[in-house]
């Protein structure tokens, strides 16, 4: 019996170890930009158009949302090919979407960082733009 519930602590040990190892690491908004500057990476603001709208963006970002990465990927696909071997640096409004993203893009085999949310790239001081509320059908 002890030695059963041994081996069940070291697989989920295991278990978790493992979902943490594809987690993307932390980066900071200073160094996301100058990794962007540099022609290292690109930023995405995987939010959704509504929240771009509302807050604006991280000048440098390309706008992809998470439900379109977790949906059919109709605006991710091209981009992911394009930028195979580049950085991508996400960020939302919190960090957890874009943790969420980072994660799942490093299981599929991307270099991923998560730069947290929108409000740390504006309390760096970091470059932003605005961006026209989406149209409705």
């Amino acid at each position: 019996m002890k030695s059963t519930i041994l081996v069940s602590l070291l697989f989920f040990a295991a278990g978790a170890g493992c979902s943490r190892a594809a987690e993307a690491p932390i980066i900071a908004p200073a160094e996301a930009a100058q990794h962007v500057t540099d022609g290292k990476a690109v930023l995405i603001d995987v939010r959704e158009p509504k929240e771009w709208a509302e807050t604006g963006v991280a000048a440098p970002a390309t706008l992809l949302p998470l439900s379109d990465l977790t949906g059919d990927r109709k605006q991710w696909k091209e981009f992911l090919e394009k930028n195979r071997a580049k950085e991508l640096i996400l960020y939302c409004r919190t960090g957890n979407r874009s943790g969420r993203a980072a994660k799942l893009l490093a299981e599929e085999g991307y270099r991923t960082s998560n730069a947290g949310g929108f409000r740390d790239w504006q309390a760096a001081g970091l470059p932003t733009r605005k961006i026209d509320p989406p149209s409705q059908p």
